[in-house]
């Protein structure tokens, strides 16, 4: 343990996920702690990063900051200048994850399989024509946050206003999906290896903030009861998603699949939720990693970018 020397546990920040970002933070800061590792918290939106080299006098980061300034690229190109190492992707792979309109260009270029979209971006749109392109119904989504803020689904005019003026109070891009109707799922990647899928239920219209981390009637299936074709192919896609975009170290893909029996890609994660009862954990734990052994590989990643 000695090898990590001093660990600075990155969570909190700015961003519209900050409370998300404080209980992930809190728990990987136990493990750590728990596992003999001098491991102290660092909240950016309360320290400054220089004390990082002059307080703190950390060795390497492990970042949980979810959403902007944590997941989208800016922490880690300020790392890499302050030659810190850190957990997870780089600066470009954070940056077109977390972007979700360059995220599906990326899966299109590389034909892997996603629903069809439009990008708005302000409100002078036709509505009607809109709906009708992508199939009647549709998902609307800020570009760029997570854990589902901001995101409405409108299967009419009126309601496609209503959407895509709550989503441009979070960004200035826009991304119209076509809705999708199916089963939803989750693929986390640590290091090179594919962990156990996760299947996500929920009588909410969707898996949205209030079904992750509020409602007692979300139910989670893992492994996910799918057949060992279905199985193959979705994770399969998720790590060719995941290398699309640069994305390394760890993180998660989310899928669909719908009653045709065919799967579609979301997104990309690259620093997802990491509460005990997160969904990353929740695969790792089928893959037989505590929690505790979950958090320390990820922390190894980091050895590789020692002087």
């Amino acid at each position: 343990m000695s090898n990590f020397g001093k660990v600075a546990v990155m969570f909190g920040g700015h961003s519209a996920e900050r409370e998300v970002s404080l209980r992930s933070g809190k728990a990987v800061l136990s493990a750590l702690q728990q596992a003999g590792i001098n491991a102290v918290a660092f909240d950016p939106a309360e320290q400054a990063l220089t004390s990082l080299l002059t307080e703190v006098k950390a060795d390497r980061v492990f970042i949980v900051l979810h959403g902007r300034g944590g997941e989208d690229g800016t922490m880690q190109g300020a790392l890499q200048l302050l030659a810190v190492p850190y957990t997870g992707s780089g600066v470009l792979g954070s940056a077109l994850a977390m972007d979700k309109i360059r995220c599906k260009r990326l899966f299109v270029a590389q034909d892997l399989p996603t629903a069809p979209f439009a990008v708005v971006t302000n409100q002078t749109v036709d509505y009607a024509g809109l709906l009708a392109e992508l199939g009647g119904k549709v998902m609307v989504k800020p570009a760029n946050e997570g854990s589902s803020i901001g995101m409405s689904a409108a299967s009419n005019p009126i309601e496609l206003q209503q959407a895509i003026a709550a989503a441009l109070q979070y960004d200035s891009e826009i991304l119209v999906e076509r809705w999708l109707n199916g089963r939803e799922f989750t693929i986390a990647i640590v290091g090179d290896k594919v962990l156990p899928i996760v299947e996500m239920r929920t009588p909410r219209a969707f898996y949205d903030y209030e079904a992750k981390y509020q409602a007692n009637s979300t139910e989670y299936l893992c492994p996910a009861p799918l057949t060992a074709e279905q199985t193959a192919a979705m994770q399969h896609c998720a790590l060719a998603a995941f290398n699309a975009v640069g994305a390394a170290g760890w993180g998660r893909v989310d899928l669909m699949l719908n009653e045709q029996g065919e799967h579609f890609l979301l997104e990309v994660n690259t620093v997802p939720g990491m509460t005990e009862k997160s969904l990353v954990p929740m695969a790792a734990k089928a893959a037989g990693l505590t929690f505790s052994e979950l958090v320390l590989t990820i922390l190894q990643q980091t050895l590789s970018q020692d002087n």
